[in-house]
């Protein structure tokens, strides 16, 4: 199954655990980077479903995709998630394309489409495991184990920004409902993964030209 697992052993990590007092940036990404697809364009190529796809997720692709073009676009994928009660904005629908796909097509196949369900999934058990008084919410210090689940030790002051910028009242609740949730990790993974790919020897250190810099972040902030 795609998705993070619920240690943060490093367990799977093909670059291995780090040396000690070396940073783990999590296990390897749930979805496609440039390595696996090629170019951003390659997502325009058709997937198919993986051997084994829930029945019940290729029916809700194939339901979505009323043209039969192997493709859902950005409001058919917010409605096939609402119909599993997971009411997710456009910007968070678009930061899923963007990030299981490698590219801004705003389009997505059966492969990538099975991937994300996937890891939704385990997003939920994640946040209803860290949500232990039941509140629809988790605060700073749940919001911290949950990502030191996924294998992402934040710095407080990084906590501190997470939780003021997806709190929905701006920071007073302190907490995070789930849609938010959803949208701080893959803001978390996403953009770790990019670093990690300038720091392939786990120094916590990378080096950015200009271009690249502004191509990493500008995704995650005009989703």
């Amino acid at each position: 199954m795609s998705g993070f697992p619920h240690g943060s052993s490093g367990a799977g990590n093909p670059y291995g655990r780090p040396p000690a007092g070396q940073p783990y940036y999590g296990p390897p990404s749930a979805y496609g980077g440039p390595s696996q697809y090629g170019s951003p364009f390659a997502s325009l190529v058709p997937s198919t479903f993986p051997p084994g796809t829930d029945p019940n997720v290729v029916a809700c692709f194939q339901a979505s995709d009323q043209d039969g073009s192997g493709f859902i676009d950005d409001y058919e994928l917010q409605r096939a998630l609402s119909s599993y009660n997971q009411s997710f904005s456009m910007r968070t629908v678009h930061l899923l394309m963007y990030l299981f796909t490698s590219s801004n097509t705003r389009k997505i196949g059966p492969k990538e489409f099975t991937s994300l369900f996937y890891s939704l999934q385990n997003w939920r058990n994640i946040f209803e495991r860290f949500d232990r008084d039941r509140s629809g919410k988790i605060d700073s210090s749940e919001l911290r184990e949950a990502l030191l689940s996924m294998g992402y030790a934040v710095s407080p002051v990084v906590l501190d920004l997470l939780v003021s910028k997806f709190d929905k009242t701006g920071g007073k609740n302190r907490a995070i409902e789930y849609d938010n949730f959803i949208e701080c990790c893959l803001t978390v993974k996403g953009l770790t993964e990019k670093f990690k790919e300038k720091d392939t020897s786990y120094s916590g250190s990378a080096t950015f030209s200009y271009e690249s810099f502004m191509l990493t972040v500008l995704p995650f902030l005009i989703a």
